[in-house]
């Protein structure tokens, strides 16, 4: 028996799948807005540190001279390095002339220590004639010999470890610790002093204040090859490094280019 299908039924099945394919349109686009996922940004990303890579950058950072020279073995100081020294420093700063001016001669060195020699047998060895030195020095505001060295308390030391060397002579302490300027200025002038041994400043000070005279001068001896507690020598502290070429190129390189002066290295 044939079926009859109204018209209004054919919209009624019609009708659910129109909704469903409203339904579908957007909820599909949502689907698909959904799925797209936004751009993302890019960062370079940096190598984390390390406890070990920090630790050695801390090490870099906390290497100092004391280090490298405590690897170095001690060598001696020579006449070449003290010329090479001032070849350094004037070498920007002066002109061609200037620096053949600055220049030591070789014949005024006397021999460097070899590390071997304690200070009494080191100036018993480099100054033979020092009997005679010593008792024909009459002059008041000058020294014979005079000693270099870094510190106050180095400058004591030396001083003892020359008891053997000296004898009677008359030694000043030539170092602004606990003693002040005029002090020194008013016993060179009133004495006669046959070594002075004090820093390189306060020698410069009372050559520029007329209170230390170096044309008596017969030794300066520089206390080269000692090593403080941070293993620095003189020649490696910026400040006595500066106060001593200072001392040299103020007087002692024209005494020792006339040949009045002869330069020791310790």
């Amino acid at each position: 028996m044939p079926v009859h299908v109204d018209a209004s039924d054919d919209e009624a099945i019609e009708k659910p799948s129109d909704e469903t394919a409203t339904h579908q349109g957007p909820d599909s686009k949502l689907a698909v807005t959904k799925k797209r996922k936004k751009p993302t940004e890019c960062f370079l990303s940096q190598p984390e540190e390390t406890p070990e890579s920090t630790l050695k950058a801390k090490k870099r950072k906390k290497k100092k001279i004391s280090d490298v020279l405590e690897k170095s073995p001690p060598k001696p100081g020579v006449p070449e390095d003290l010329q090479n020294l001032l070849s350094q420093h004037f070498g920007t700063k002066r002109s061609v002339i200037e620096i053949e001016e600055l220049k030591l001669p070789d014949s005024c060195f006397l021999p460097a220590n070899d590390l071997t020699h304690s200070f009494s047998s080191y100036l018993k060895e480099i100054c033979p004639k020092w009997a005679k030195f010593r008792k024909n020095h009459e002059e008041k505001k000058s020294v014979v010999m005079l000693v270099i060295c870094s510190s106050a308390l180095r400058s004591l030391e030396l001083i003892k470890s020359m008891t053997a060397f000296k004898g009677d002579c008359r030694v000043l302490k030539l170092f602004a610790k606990h003693i002040k300027i005029k002090e020194q200025m008013n016993m060179l002038e009133k004495g006669v002093f046959h070594i002075g041994v004090g820093t390189p400043g306060r020698i410069k000070a009372l050559v520029e204040q007329d209170g230390l005279c170096l044309n008596s001068t017969k030794y300066i001896i520089l206390d080269w090859n000692w090593r403080d507690q941070k293993l620095r020598r003189m020649m490696d502290i910026p400040e006595i490094k500066k106060e001593t070429i200072d001392l040299l190129e103020m007087r002692i390189i024209k005494l020792c280019r006339e040949g009045s002066v002869k330069l020791g290295l310790f």
